[in-house]
């Protein structure tokens, strides 16, 4: 009798657990996803497709992080967004660069940060090379995973997707050389103000690439070029850094910036929205920012779903994927509702745009 009775204790204790659980999702369910940015959000598509995100200007194209690379992808889409990358000189100045060091782009070495933006101007460094492709063993990775150049390392210059070796002439003419002060043959220091100033309507991605204080100092010199330009509307920021993604939230806790300031997410933010929407919990993610960018899959998980993207929509954030170079993906995410595609291929992302009309 008292085993029967604690059978039924067992039971109705589990019964009750379920109910429970079965509430609780369904209270859940009925609730509205809060708005993790509240104003228009520009980096969610507006017409039929993805934006065009050209991924360091393009870089399968001509040189990554070089106003070249960006011109080019500008003259196959005028509303092309630029994904970007900086670091800080000595002499303050923000240059596009994916790495935080010289050697594996240009024929110099050391850290950016030790070197003045106005001698890399003066003495032409060329930002033109794909140092880290040499065969054989003549480069590696440091700990922070910036590429390292060996003293006998041979310098490559970058050659284009079908392997032709380009210049700024093959995408600038003469005068548009004058104008926007660059070299016919090599591919200067392009700083942050150039690419705010010569595409005053574009969108950008900006990733700050250093970290610690000197990531803090670059990001305090990219808010006043922001600021400079008024260019709150149209920039995002990013870092993989935690401490980078924590001062864009203190900026905004500080009213630093204005309300409408828009930034990614670091990896633990995506990971918390990630499995929380998996276990229909998102409603309790309450990170400010405005988009996702993300790789299609992460660790075996497959990332580029309809349903992630519609829930990020449920909280109006954006979703753009990374890096996308072949046209069955680019496909796939267009019938997936993606917001942006980010590639190394202008050419190619237009094109299959432009085969659906």
């Amino acid at each position: 009798m008292e085993k029967t009775k604690k059978k039924h204790t067992a039971l109705l204790v589990v019964v009750i657990v379920m109910v429970s659980i079965i509430i609780f999702y369904g209270v859940i369910a009925l609730l509205p996803r809060p708005k993790n940015y509240e104003f228009d959000n520009v980096m969610r598509k507006s017409g039929e497709y993805p934006i065009l995100l050209a991924h360091g200007g393009g870089h399968f194209e001509f040189p990554d992080n070089s106003f070249e690379a960006c011109y080019n992808a500008y003259t196959v889409d005028q509303n092309v967004m630029f994904e970007m990358d900086c670091s800080i000189t000595k002499d303050g100045v923000v240059i596009l660069s994916h790495d935080t060091t010289l050697d594996r782009k240009t024929n110099l070495t050391g850290p950016i940060s030790e070197h003045n933006y106005t001698d890399l101007i003066s003495n032409k460094v060329n930002f033109g090379y794909t140092n880290d492709i040499t065969d054989g063993d003549v480069t590696h990775e440091d700990d922070s995973g910036n590429f390292v150049r060996s003293e006998e390392a041979t310098l490559v210059p970058f050659r284009n997707i079908n392997g032709e070796q380009v210049t700024p002439a093959d995408v600038l003419n003469p005068l548009q050389l004058l104008e926007y002060r660059r070299d016919s043959q090599v591919f200067l220091a392009t700083s942050l103000e150039d690419l705010l100033k010569f595409f005053p309507n574009n969108r950008i991605n900006i990733e700050i690439k250093q970290s610690g204080e000197l990531g803090k100092s670059c990001l305090n010199a990219v808010i006043e070029l922001i600021e400079k330009y008024e260019a709150y509307d149209r920039v995002v920021l990013a870092s993989f850094h935690d401490e980078i993604y924590k001062e864009f939230q203190k900026l905004q806790a500080n009213k630093s910036v204005p309300d409408n300031f828009m930034y990614s997410p670091s990896t633990k933010p995506v990971t918390s929205f990630v499995i929380l929407q998996m276990l229909n919990l998102d409603v309790f993610f309450g990170d400010k920012m405005c988009v996702f960018q993300l790789p299609m899959a992460q660790s075996g998980v497959k990332l580029a779903t309809k349903g992630l993207v519609s829930r990020a929509h449920a909280h109006n954030l954006a979703v753009h994927y990374w890096t996308i170079d072949n046209e069955e993906d680019m496909r796939y995410l267009v019938d997936i509702g993606a917001d942006g595609i980010m590639t190394n291929l202008p050419h190619l992302l237009k094109s299959v745009y432009d085969s659906y009309k």
